[in-house]
């Protein structure tokens, strides 16, 4: 019953103790320790009834010993005091600490199942770190490195060798010995450099994420070898080199992936053509360059530097859609009625030619009635104008069928001529870059819904309902705010997320609501199997648009290919499997790289501004203190040990609240903050509050302000 998960369990009190590094919520923490200045009394999710198990695989569930069973799991971290595991299909699952067997963050390992959701490391199967990268410090003539990755153990002990290193630089280790054989220890391999450069820094990053930089000599030579196209070499292309097609991208874009094209029918309809870089063609399954990009699986794009999927005489140059040069492509030719639904569909191996290279900048200016944009455009304009119109009416039909948009932004930094970090700007996206997603989606469903009619072997895109208990968390939050959360049931549709984030699109805790909402849901992943997409609402949905920087486009690209000339795809049964996991694993690399990439940036640049005073939004909320983004885009953590109060941390609704002082930090909540110190090593900015801690007026609900008017009326 609804009560039950308010009234089972007992509240845990947890010190925090100097130098506990800041966790969101959710992260974990192992036992306090003694020497606290603050303390905080976290309420576990187990107060509210609710077991942070999930079902085993296969949707059943283990219970005792006579179930027992080995599954191979990869570590994910802490939780409470707890390591947890997780399955190749997103199961969870826990371990006691004397049960891990020293596994560290990342390990792949084989544990038996001793209950729901509990296991036992068994063995590791394969080591995560046995490489790790870190800063080198120096006490009392005894070494030990800190590692970049925050979720590795801090302070590990350093054998003799590699004594060139000096305090404060950052070196490359590899271990020696592992926790269970004695305690974790590494010996130094080469030094990188020193965090007072961003670059030897950037490098440090690249290294601790264990991402290819450099490329095989067979890949490159099969690079330089790549022609460019020639309607000769492949006659049975369809030449659409007259058709006024042109790609928009960013201003710093250099691997072009498609050209659009609008032409209007003589019944009234239009024919929308999303035209791909054939990569498939230069990129032949099982050579050099598809080994390559297999083990790389995605481009990763930091700040002032890109680590291409191929080559960049591919990726900026053969396949690459330039203006004015002749290039093979899949042509998706949509028609599409007034209402902007597609009539008719079909993909072609075509050559194309650019007419032009257009930045969203300029397009968005045009929209917005720029006369100087309306002249450069030319002939180009009347195309622009008829594509907004239709990209409107795809979007409009997106949003009845429930598809959830979450207007995420995304921090750019500016550099100086050091690659040193001097602004954050927050790309946000325009008209142009809309209609360009609009067109994408809708070539990207299209491809998908053909390959499941045809039974052809692709890589979907697929997303799976969001986690019931994130969905509680969320509801819970709402309804501490006073918004109607009732439909967000373990069942909700879309649609229902969809229609909560328009109703309070207007309200000032707008951005933290959607951030919630997007972490209640699950992570997209890649599989072989047309299992839908939640959040786009569609049955059949695929990636096909960007196949120079993703591997999953490319196998369509080849599959799509393939159907065309009769053939059968190239990439199939348990490869297609393999390079669904593989994918997914790079995805979700090069995702943590940026991350971490941005997060170092942001605190490079807030070095200069130590001792000053900023407002900001609390992001976050943990058992440890808070988050707070600032105004410049940097996000700090604020420690319950600086503030004078001890703390109760409610799990559900993600809130502290002082037990002296009954002061409540909540998402959403504006501060005022003293930046302290910076932590170059971990990338972290410490926080403090310039004034004294006062209970916040709590506001009513628009339910209880209805109650009060009635009982003045009735007086």
């Amino acid at each position: 019953m609804k009560k039950d998960r308010y009234s089972k369990g007992q509240k845990s009190r947890h010190a925090a103790p100097k130098g506990t590094k800041p966790r969101q919520a959710g992260a974990g923490s192992a036992k306090a320790k003694d020497g606290p200045t603050r303390y905080v009394r976290r309420i576990p999710l187990d107060s509210f009834g609710v077991s942070p198990g999930r079902k085993a695989e296969g949707g059943k569930r283990t219970s005792g010993r006579e179930n027992c069973k080995l599954l191979q799991l990869t570590v994910r971290g802490l939780r409470h005091g707890l390591v947890t595991l997780e399955a190749q299909d997103g199961t969870e699952y826990v371990c006691g600490k004397d049960s891990a067997r020293g596994t560290l963050w990342g390990d792949v390992v084989l544990a038996e199942s001793i209950g729901r959701d509990r296991v036992s490391v068994v063995r590791v199967v394969s080591r995560a770190h046995e490489e790790i990268v870190g800063v080198l410090r120096v006490k009392h003539e005894v070494r030990f490195i800190i590692p970049l990755e925050r979720r590795l153990p801090q302070g590990i002990a350093v054998f003799p060798g590699g004594e060139d290193a000096q305090d404060g630089d950052i070196v490359k280790t590899r271990v020696v010995r592992w926790e269970d054989e004695g305690g974790l220890a590494v010996r130094i391999l080469e030094r990188i450099g020193s965090f007072t450069q961003s670059t030897h820094a950037l490098d440090a990053l690249i290294v601790a994420s264990r991402l290819r930089t450099s490329f095989p000599a067979d890949a490159l030579a099969q690079a330089d070898a790549c022609m460019p196209a020639s309607l000769s070499d492949d006659p049975a292309r369809l030449d659409l080199r007259k058709l006024l097609t042109f790609t928009i991208d960013g201003r710093d874009a250099k691997d072009f992936d498609d050209a659009v094209s609008l032409e209007r029918l003589e019944n009234g309809c239009v024919r929308l053509g999303v035209h791909i870089a054939d990569v498939g063609c230069y990129v032949p399954q099982g050579s050099a360059l598809d080994r390559e990009a297999f083990l790389r699986g995605t481009s990763v794009y930091f700040p002032g530097r890109v680590l291409p999927m191929l080559p960049e005489q591919l990726s900026n140059g053969v396949c690459s859609l330039r203006p004015d040069e002749d290039k093979f492509t899949l042509s998706a030719l949509m028609d599409l009625d007034a209402r902007g639904e597609v009539t008719d569909c079909r993909i072609e191996r075509t050559i194309t030619r650019s007419k032009a290279r257009l930045v969203y900048d300029d397009v968005n200016a045009l929209f917005a009635g720029d006369a100087h944009q309306k002249a450069a455009m030319g002939e180009l304009e009347g195309t622009l104008l008829a594509m907004r119109a239709l990209a409107q009416k795809i979007r409009a039909r997106r949003a009845a069928m429930g598809a959830i948009d979450f207007d995420t932004e995304e921090p750019k930094f500016v550099l100086d001529e050091q690659g040193e970090p001097v602004e954050i700007m927050l790309r946000e996206r325009g008209e142009a870059e809309l209609m360009i997603e609009d067109f994408m989606l809708t070539a990207n469903e299209m491809v998908a819904r053909l390959a499941k009619a045809k039974g052809l072997a692709i890589l979907y895109r697929v997303h799976e309902r969001p986690d019931p208990e994130k969905l509680m968390t969320l509801k819970d939050f709402l309804s501490g705010l006073g918004v109607d959360a009732r439909s967000l049931k373990n069942n909700a549709k879309p649609g229902d997320i969809r229609a909560m984030l328009e109703r309070t699109r207007e309200t000032p805790e707008f951005g933290v609501i959607s951030t919630l909402a997007l972490r209640s849901m699950q992570k997209a992943r890649y599989d072989a199997q047309p299992l839908g997409h939640y959040g786009l609402a569609m049955a059949d949905y695929c990636h096909f648009t960007s196949p120079i920087r993703r591997y999953p486009d490319l196998v369509v690209s080849r599959a799509l290919s393939a159907l065309i000339r009769g053939e059968r795809a190239p990439l199939r049964g348990d490869a297609l499997e393999e390079a669904a996991v593989r994918s997914s694993d790079c995805e979700r690399t090069a995702a943590e790289a940026e991350r971490a990439a941005d997060k170092l940036m942001a605190a490079r640049m807030m070095r200069a501004h130590v001792g000053e005073v900023f407002d900001g939004t609390v992001s976050g909320v943990g058992e440890w203190g808070v988050f707070v983004r600032l105004e410049n885009g940097a996000e700090g953590f604020m420690h319950v040990r600086t503030l004078d109060d001890w703390f109760d941390f409610d799990e559900r609704r993600l809130t502290l609240r002082g037990e002296r002082t009954g002061y409540v930090f909540s998402l959403g909540q504006p501060l005022c903050v003293r930046v302290e110190d910076v932590d170059l090593t971990q990338s972290t900015i410490e926080l403090s509050m310039i004034e004294s801690l006062r209970p916040r007026r709590k506001e009513k609900s628009e339910r209880k302000k209805e109650r009060e008017r009635m009982r003045e009326f009735t007086k």
